[in-house]
């Protein structure tokens, strides 16, 4: 089965997105905090991509997407839609090839967010929020700039991109027994499995995901795309149904898939802000918050985190 999603994603094309994305992206560190690991019975191991460029991992997949462009496809510019991370990372890596960036976006999104594409140059145009509503507006922009589709997950040259993190990640911190990502459209958990499994083929990739959107866990399960019902969650950047290509993979490479509530979301940032001095939004703290809500097996065991995003409201908005 592996050999079947080869052909969507493999190692080489993970590898070869590390070096063309190396000159613009930040290596961003990994981090330890000893009271937790008391606390909690185990080694914890925190790769900090709430410090990469555009506050958030979504830098790499969008990178990666831009300079894979020829001339001609680049020259009419990039559309993608995106509740605000991918939105800012695409428009940054527009900017550094001077290319227009056109994003559209929910009309709730994040103000932090929009104000973030807006410095980074990108041209926004909001929509209702609901999947249809953002497709739907892009397409409408497709056919009028003649510009190039990047999705912000289910695109093979961002499932790539994103996958560099992985690497990046056990390069620093050694073999893990479980890494543990968020699942929104799957982008970032595609790429990871993919990256991760390459250089330690037994460690366990485990999604998590907000119970109020978890629509892959239902399909994991059932071992089909499941988009019904409504995602309502705090952790905006994981509202995405999954792609058909995301989810391809995360059948055949992802271990598990777990839920956490929206109480445990609020808690684990909070527990992340005061007591390990990393501020994140809520889209990052879903993976400790199944270590607090006790959703993996942690006792002993050496786990990472991927802490995806740190573009949070400022206080008192």
């Amino acid at each position: 089965m592996a050999g079947e999603t080869a052909t969507i994603i493999d190692e080489a094309a993970v590898a070869e997105a590390a070096r063309r994305i190396a000159p613009y992206v930040r290596r961003t560190p990994v981090v330890v905090r000893n009271e937790f690991d008391r606390a909690l019975g185990c080694r914890l191991f925190f790769k900090c991509e709430h410090l990469q460029l555009g506050g958030a991992f979504k830098a790499r997949g969008a990178f990666n997407a831009v300079f894979s462009l020829s001339e001609a496809e680049a020259g009419s510019g990039v559309v993608a839609h995106s509740s605000g991370n991918h939105a800012t990372a695409l428009a940054l890596a527009a900017r550094a090839r001077g290319i227009p960036a056109h994003l559209v976006m929910p009309e709730n999104a994040s103000r932090v967010k929009i104000t973030n594409v807006r410095a980074a140059g990108g041209r926004i145009t909001f929509c209702r929020p609901t999947p249809q509503a953002r497709e739907a507006a892009a397409s409408a922009i497709l056919t009028e700039t003649g510009g190039v589709l990047v999705h912000p997950f289910d695109d093979r040259r961002v499932m790539a991109g994103q996958g560099t993190a992985a690497v990046e990640f056990l390069e620093e911190a050694g073999e893990l027994d479980v890494l543990l990502v968020p699942v929104g459209g799957g982008g970032l958990i595609s790429g990871t499995a993919v990256g991760a499994k390459a250089r330690y083929p037994r460690i366990r990739v485990v999604g998590v995901e907000p119970e109020g959107a978890a629509d892959a866990w239902r399909g994991f399960r059932a071992g089909r795309i499941d988009r019904t019902g409504k995602a309502d969650t705090i952790a905006d950047g994981l509202r995405s149904y999954l792609g058909d290509l995301t989810f391809a993979v995360i059948r055949d490479r992802v271990d598990d898939i777990v839920t956490v509530s929206e109480a445990g979301i609020v808690r684990a940032m909070k527990c992340l802000r005061e007591e390990g001095g990393l501020e994140v939004e809520p889209s990052a703290a879903v993976p400790f918050a199944a270590i607090l809500e006790n959703r993996v097996e942690v006792s002993g065991r050496k786990i990472g985190m991927i802490l995806t995003g740190g573009n949070v409201e400022p206080a008192g908005d």
